[in-house]
């Protein structure tokens, strides 16, 4: 199939380097088109030297604000007409100057909860780094569009952190038995799907061996969000 890209699109990654390796991908898998000159014009700036997000909002880390309003400002510089973030937590940031922006930001959260509500009309399960989760972000938005979404409780939390930390260790093996054990006990008490609302989530759910359709991922509703917007001559 051919398609004509109509926007550059620069993704700040880094947050961390695996997530935003796996939204890299997703992108060039989800696009549909058959030629490489198909696919859209991308714009890359990995920083892991962003501080870490999760530890800001709990108070143990510093602000990482303004090297991503600097990173998201060196994408607009290079020529980016579109802008994505594949990191949650980050976007509790980012909202702070969103509107300081001066091209569209396709916000990772909005576009996870309005395929979630699709997918799971009656409701789903946050997942998400303990920053995340503490910052409201996402409770905010699912009651903007009036979707339940069910917050784990302390013990399951941490354990959701722990896997994120695993993940980012490159210890996907393990990450995946934990998922599917932190899953299988939130689902005993309400059996709803996961929003995998950290973007390491989706990578140790699928080392999980549980059924894909039981996920809305956080990085493929990103993915897909970004598609829609480069591929539209709008």
């Amino acid at each position: 199939m051919s398609r004509k890209p109509h926007k550059v699109l620069g993704v700040l990654g880094g947050m961390g380097p695996a997530a935003t390796a796996e939204f890299l991908r997703l992108l060039a898998e989800m696009a549909g088109v058959a030629r490489d000159q198909d696919h859209p014009k991308v714009l890359l700036f990995s920083n892991p030297q962003i501080p870490d997000r999760t530890a800001a909002i709990t108070g143990g880390g510093g602000d990482p604000a303004p090297l991503i309003l600097e990173g998201l400002r060196r994408l607009e510089s290079w020529g980016a007409q579109l802008l994505a973030v594949p990191c949650n937590t980050a976007h509790v940031f980012i909202d702070r100057f969103r509107e300081k922006l001066r091209v569209p930001l396709v916000h990772i959260v909005e576009e996870t909860l309005s395929r979630a509500r699709v997918q799971s009309p009656s409701g789903a399960w946050l997942t998400a780094t303990s920053g995340t989760a503490a910052s409201g972000i996402y409770s905010r938005e699912a009651k903007r569009q009036d979707f339940e979404l069910l917050l784990p409780n302390e013990d399951v939390q941490k354990e959701l952190q722990e896997i994120v930390t695993l993940v980012k260790a490159n210890r996907l093996d393990e990450s995946g038995r934990a998922m599917a054990d932190t899953v299988r006990r939130l689902r005993r008490e309400r059996d709803l799907p996961v929003v995998a609302a950290c973007t390491e989530l989706p990578l140790a759910y699928q080392a999980s061996g549980l059924e894909p359709s039981g996920m809305i991922s956080s990085l493929g509703s990103l993915a897909e969000a970004c598609l829609e917007r480069i591929y539209s001559p709008s």
